[in-house]
């Protein structure tokens, strides 16, 4: 799976999907996506900042509302791709959830936040589990047209 196609999936396809489960090229590529355009769009925002006067200028201003407005939108894919991602792995969509709660905790925030990191690199679990056929598998889109 390239990144426009996991783009497309993660916005249009799957907009709130919870259920199934999401490769790793899928979760990388859309975080890779929400990165660029989070980079860029704050980077614009910060080079029209007016340093003469430190204040932020009406362009700025447009800018960061830009950015606020991007994370509502990708808010809910982000969720349930990380989600999906999860069941990838055989884990319960709650376990993110956990994982949400534990990091406003001091100091154990940070452990759930790498094991967060590590359930989403880790490879799916081959072939079927609780979640789903296996999105790596061949077989599985072969039988659409069957």
């Amino acid at each position: 799976m390239g990144f426009k196609e996991a783009v497309r999936i993660c916005m249009q396809e799957k907009y709130v999907t919870f259920s199934g489960r999401a490769p790793r090229s899928e979760y990388w590529w859309f975080i890779l996506f929400t990165t660029l355009v989070s980079v860029v769009v704050v980077g614009l925002g910060v080079a029209t900042l007016n340093f003469s006067t430190g204040e932020p200028s009406t362009l700025s201003w447009i800018f960061f509302g830009l950015i606020g407005l991007f994370y509502l939108v990708v808010a809910l894919p982000m969720i349930s791709v990380t989600v999906r991602r999860f069941h990838d792995r055989n884990l319960s969509g709650w376990w993110y959830l956990a994982t949400i709660v534990v990091g406003a905790v001091p100091y154990l925030g940070f452990l759930a936040s790498i094991a967060a990191l590590i359930i989403t690199i880790l490879r799916g679990t081959p072939g079927d589990n609780n979640f789903g056929p296996d999105p790596l598998n061949p077989r599985n889109s072969a039988e659409v047209f069957a």
